[in-house]
């Protein structure tokens, strides 16, 4: 019986080494070595300190700041750890918010949304991805437009004119991938930085 057995026990291990072991240590040490800073997290630093990373957005709430999508993600409740409570871009725990398009909680909160960019800025029509969540709910990138829709209210809260910020938004706007894969985008952290620096 030993005798049957032991090729499995053998090839289990032997397994177990290569694709465990050996493979992951060979695709760390490949990445690191062709993709750097992808393979760090794609860290940002300001002043020699790690603000964030390219891709994993981050919540802005001042007025002198681009707003990335809403983040549907949640932490535990630290009062009764049965419920969750709302903790945007946690990417401990990514993902949307499960809401379906019946849903009167999602509706409630997409017309409240809605409502208070259309007072921010009356003349423009509200971007989709303003008041929409993404899948994972870590999105750290806006579209152009959903940029261009803040620049009133961030050049108003700056002081700064606004074809000022829009040539910075024009400077922090991605193309599609190869010309061909994705949609132009725009990381809000990026951008936000760039007008740090252009305030200075």
């Amino acid at each position: 019986m030993l005798r049957e057995i032991r090729p499995a026990i053998v090839l289990l291990l032997a397994l177990t080494a290569i694709t465990g072991l050996a493979y992951p240590l060979a695709m760390t040490a490949i990445a690191g070595t062709l993709f750097p800073v992808q393979a760090q997290g794609s860290l940002i630093e300001k002043d020699g300190k790690v603000v964030g990373s390219a891709l994993i957005g981050q919540e802005f709430k001042e007025d002198k700041y681009f707003h990335g999508r809403p983040s549907a993600t949640v932490a535990p409740d630290p009062n009764d750890s049965t419920k969750t409570v709302p903790a945007p871009y946690n990417a401990a725990n990514s993902g949307g918010s499960n809401l379906g398009p019946t849903s009167k909680a999602l509706a409630a909160r997409l017309k409240e949304d809605v409502d208070k960019l259309k007072a921010e800025n009356p003349n423009a029509a509200v971007p989709v991805d303003l008041v929409t969540t993404s899948a994972s709910g870590l999105d750290p990138d806006i579209s152009p437009e959903a940029a261009q829709f803040q620049v009133p209210r961030v050049a108003k809260a700056r002081k700064m004119p606004e074809d000022q910020v829009e040539q910075l938004v024009a400077a922090n706007t991605e193309g599609r991938l190869l010309g061909l894969i994705g949609e132009p985008r725009v990381n809000v952290l990026a951008l936000n930085l760039a007008l740090d620096r252009a305030a200075k």
